[in-house]
C-alpha cells in the first residue's frame, strides 16, 4: 500500500478544506459563526456530501450515559467538524476538540476557525479501537 493510500478520508478531507476556502473567500472572518456555518453547509452539499448539523452524540462512562455532545457538523456520518470564529485558536480550543473527537465514534475531525485574518484548520485523527 502506498503512503497516499493511507491518508484517512483523503478526498473528503480535501473537499472539506476546499469548501472552507470557498466560504472564506466570500465572507472572510467578518460574520457570525451561524452565517459561516450555513454557508459551509451549502458548499459541502454542493460537493455531494450529507451534512448533519448539531447531531446529538451520547457520551458514556463505564457503559453509562453521562451526557451529550453536539458537534457543529458531521459529514457523511464519518467526519466530525467544529467551527469557530475567533481571532485565533487557543490551545484550550484544540484540547477541547481532541476530547470531543475521542468521545465520539468518529476517527477523523476538523477544527476550523474563520478568524478575521485567516482561515485556520486542524485535522486530527483518533483511531483507537472503538467499542
Amino acid at each position: 500500500m502506498e503512503d497516499s493510500d493511507k491518508f484517512l478520508y483523503k478526498k473528503e478531507s480535501y473537499d472539506i478544506i476546499e469548501a472552507c476556502q470557498e466560504v472564506w473567500r466570500e465572507f472572510g472572518g467578518s460574520f457570525k459563526e451561524a452565517i459561516l456555518d450555513r454557508a459551509l453547509d451549502i458548499a459541502l452539499r454542493e460537493r455531494g456530501y450529507r451534512v448533519e448539523s448539531q447531531k446529538r452524540i451520547d457520551i458514556y462512562f463505564k457503559n453509562k450515559k453521562v451526557g451529550v455532545y453536539v458537534p457543529d457538523k458531521v459529514i457523511n456520518e464519518i467526519i466530525l467538524l467544529e467551527i469557530k470564529c475567533k481571532p485565533f485558536l487557543a490551545r484550550e480550543d484544540e484540547r477541547q476538540f481532541w476530547h470531543y473527537l475521542k468521545a465520539s465514534p468518529y476517527k477523523l475531525g476538523f477544527l476550523i476557525n474563520f478568524s478575521p485574518k485567516r482561515l485556520e484548520f486542524k485535522r486530527r485523527i483518533y483511531d483507537k479501537a472503538r467499542k
